[in-house]
């Protein structure tokens, strides 16, 4: 763990979510002298009490957090964030699904959540930086804060902290940054602590079940549905559906049958509230836009060779980066890519360096 450069007994605040990683960032930082606060942000209203168990941000995750706080011996607070949460993450969720985009939760509540709103209510504690247990690298040279993917790297997570401004980066700490997961795994058995072997929840924290199109049909009134028609790419309708913010590009599920081939979302229109539905090879693209770009590396000389991540869970893939004035880009893939979601993060790297990235635009045919 690299944080010599910081002062012993400097205060930091750690996000605790009672899982392993964040349990052994704040055991770390503990074990290194630093004056260590556990905070874990309830994100739930009362309505929603049925959010299930096994979700970090769940009643049993608290209770597992105040008990590892109390284990590591740091003080321990929960903070009530839900209407924030509720404004910032889960409205924007709802938002773009209802536009024809496939949101990306886990980003904006880093950026407006994590690493905005939490330190806003901190900073009268005396707090000098903000730790969580994500797999990342963030380096300061010369108070220019920059992100780096971990040493895991099938872990890594500095896709989703692309977003951060420089002022969020340097105050932030990444204690697992240098270890892999069965590093972390080891030290909290050998400390002791019992959550070495929990669990971990890979799916979105608010939508209970992994159903997706439950929560957001919960969510909708007489007001907002977005019903329409399924056609095909010669525009004859074959379908219709219930609210296009229940398909997203590349989505097999809830399209007609009898087609004589297998059918995939090719494009949502948000205007007509059209699905359209086409071919595997109809999702196969050679380049795509990207807009509301934001970079943590300056002065990027474009075009210029990158690797990009067009999703979380896609592989880095070869790409030209053009850049187009100072909010937009284009990439052009070595290879055609499938799949490529409007509303998804196009984050673009230079090796192990997070050069930044933007919001996948749809385009339009």
């Amino acid at each position: 763990m690299n944080v010599a450069p910081i002062k012993k007994n400097t205060r930091i605040v750690v996000g605790m979510s009672g899982g392993v990683d964040s349990t052994v960032a704040a055991y770390l930082l503990k074990r290194e002298g630093f004056d260590v606060v556990g905070i874990t942000l309830k994100i739930w209203t009362d309505r929603c009490m049925h959010i299930s168990s096994e979700k970090c941000c769940g009643p049993d995750a608290i209770n597992d957090a105040r008990n590892m706080a109390a284990q590591i011996g740091i003080p321990h607070y929960v903070l009530d964030e839900a209407d924030c949460f509720e404004k910032e993450v889960i409205s924007y969720f709802l938002r773009e699904y209802s536009l024809g985009r496939t949101p990306n939760p886990c980003v904006k509540c880093n950026e407006k959540i994590k690493f905005g709103r939490l330190w806003t209510r901190v900073q009268s504690w005396g707090v000098e930086y903000l730790a969580t247990g994500h797999y990342a690298l963030v380096e300061n040279q010369d108070h220019i804060p920059r992100l780096k993917k971990a040493k895991d790297k099938r872990r890594d997570q500095s896709y989703f902290l692309f977003s951060l401004s420089a002022g969020q980066l340097s105050r932030m700490i990444t204690p697992l940054g240098n270890l892999e997961k069965k590093e972390v795994r080891a030290i909290a058995k050998e400390a002791g602590l019992n959550v070495w072997n929990k669990e971990e929840s890979r799916d979105i924290c608010f939508v209970p079940g992994k159903n997706y199109k439950e929560f957001i049909q919960g969510k909708k009134t007489p007001s907002n549905t977005h019903s329409g028609f399924i056609i095909d790419e010669e525009g004859k309708v074959i379908g219709e559906h219930q609210g296009i913010e229940g398909y997203t590009v590349g989505q097999r599920k809830g399209l007609p049958g009898g087609q004589g081939r297998p059918l995939y979302v090719v494009d949502i229109d948000p205007e007509s509230k059209t699905i359209r539905a086409g071919s595997l090879k109809s999702l196969f693209k050679t380049h795509c836009y990207a807009s509301q770009a934001h970079w943590i590396e300056k002065d990027i000389e474009s075009p210029r060779p990158v690797t990009v991540k067009l999703r979380y869970n896609y592989p880095e893939v070869e790409a030209l980066l053009t850049l187009l004035g100072k909010d937009r880009f284009r990439l052009d893939f070595s290879s055609p890519q499938m799949g490529i979601s409007p509303g998804q993060a196009a984050v673009c790297y230079d090796g192990d360096i997070v050069l930044g990235g933007g919001w996948i635009e749809r385009e339009r045919a």
